[in-house]
């Protein structure tokens, strides 16, 4: 399996098809995703992260939950996949307390 970037991941789409396109009509809601579903999208893709190191990013304030679910559990937008794909090329260079400045400025 080749191994893709977290931008090439949060790029995908699922295709739909034409059926489903003409009887459901677009009511553009973006989908948020659960933490196990990040780690599951792209554990797919050979990008090994952790639900602990998804759930440390959140209390430090590099990455946001949307929502959370009737039951407590965090839901993140598609947009975390290209966040996540930031924090780990400036891990190569920066600690987490730098990235944390670097992402408040953006």
């Amino acid at each position: 399996m080749p191994i893709l970037s977290l931008e090439k991941i949060a790029a995908m789409k699922k295709p739909k098809s034409a059926s489903a396109r003409k009887s459901i009509p677009s009511l553009n809601v973006p989908k948020l995703y659960r933490i196990e579903e990040i780690t599951h999208h792209l554990n797919k893709f050979n990008i090994r992260m952790s639900r602990q190191t998804i759930h440390n990013y959140t209390l430090l304030g590099l990455i946001k939950e949307s929502t959370r679910t009737p039951a407590g559990h965090r839901l993140y937008p598609e947009s975390v996949f290209d966040r996540l794909a930031r924090i780990e090329r400036l891990k190569r260079h920066h600690p987490l307390s730098e990235i944390k400045e670097i992402l408040s400025k953006e």
